[in-house]
């Protein structure tokens, strides 16, 4: 089963040095049909203005992934630690109890634009605070795996996240390892077929939660940028 959720369907925030969207509820958007799937607990598309911040702040036991899309960012946490990330980077914080998180948009003419992770992680394992990979031009890339297969980013949770770039009719096969994913575009148009549900067609902005399949064959209509997210269990 393929489940749409469309990008105009997604809770949006506009506080003016921050616009959002969210697929789960976060914030102030609360909707108690979407509060996390599976491990995933929060996938929010954000644009800070330039110069504009999160002051720091404390997170729960998560695994919080970023992708830059567009812009340059200041990472910092309260134990000194700091990166400065750039369009096309990926980067995984193992949250940890204690340690406050910053994020600050560097530039004072170019909004930062970058979609943001949440996974309920274990915090009984031990990973590095911060990890780090560039965005490759490839079809399908393993981003972060829980075993670091394939020179993948570690997570603490049973959960592979691979990066999806596909041109103009260029066709890609997913095999899922358990009965629950979840497929987001970045960019472009894709239609999307599995084993047992009819073709679905996502665009820009738009996921599908994904149930009981074995294989989904993506079939791109334009240049395509996803992001699929495999819940094993």
């Amino acid at each position: 089963m393929i489940i749409t959720r469309t990008a105009n369907q997604c809770g949006k925030a506009d506080y003016g040095w921050l616009q959002a969207r969210y697929t789960f509820s976060f914030g102030h958007y609360f909707d108690p049909k979407f509060l996390n799937y599976r491990a995933l607990r929060v996938l929010n598309q954000e644009v800070l203005a330039p110069k504009a911040e999160f002051q720091p702040k404390y997170y729960p036991s998560v695994d919080i992934l970023n992708i830059i899309l567009q812009g340059e960012a200041q990472y910092r946490d309260s134990e000194g630690n700091n990166f400065h990330a750039r369009q096309g980077d990926c980067l995984l914080f193992s949250a940890r109890q204690g340690i406050r998180y910053s994020e600050h948009n560097t530039s004072d003419t170019l909004p930062l634009t970058r979609l943001q992770l949440w996974l309920n992680a274990c915090p009984q394992q031990v990973t590095p605070p911060l990890q780090h990979k560039v965005l490759p031009d490839m079809p399908l890339t393993l981003l972060a795996s829980p075993t670091s297969e394939n020179n993948s980013m570690h997570l603490r949770q049973q959960v592979w996240i691979s990066y999806l770039v596909l041109t103009p009719h260029n066709r890609q096969i997913l095999s899922l390892r358990g009965k629950h994913a979840y497929l987001q575009s970045i960019s472009g148009q894709v239609m999307i077929n599995g084993n047992k549900s009819g073709d679905v067609k996502i665009q820009c902005g738009d996921g599908v939660f994904i149930q009981e399949e074995q294989e989904l064959i993506l079939q791109a209509e334009t240049p395509f940028r996803g992001l699929f997210i495999d819940l094993a269990d």
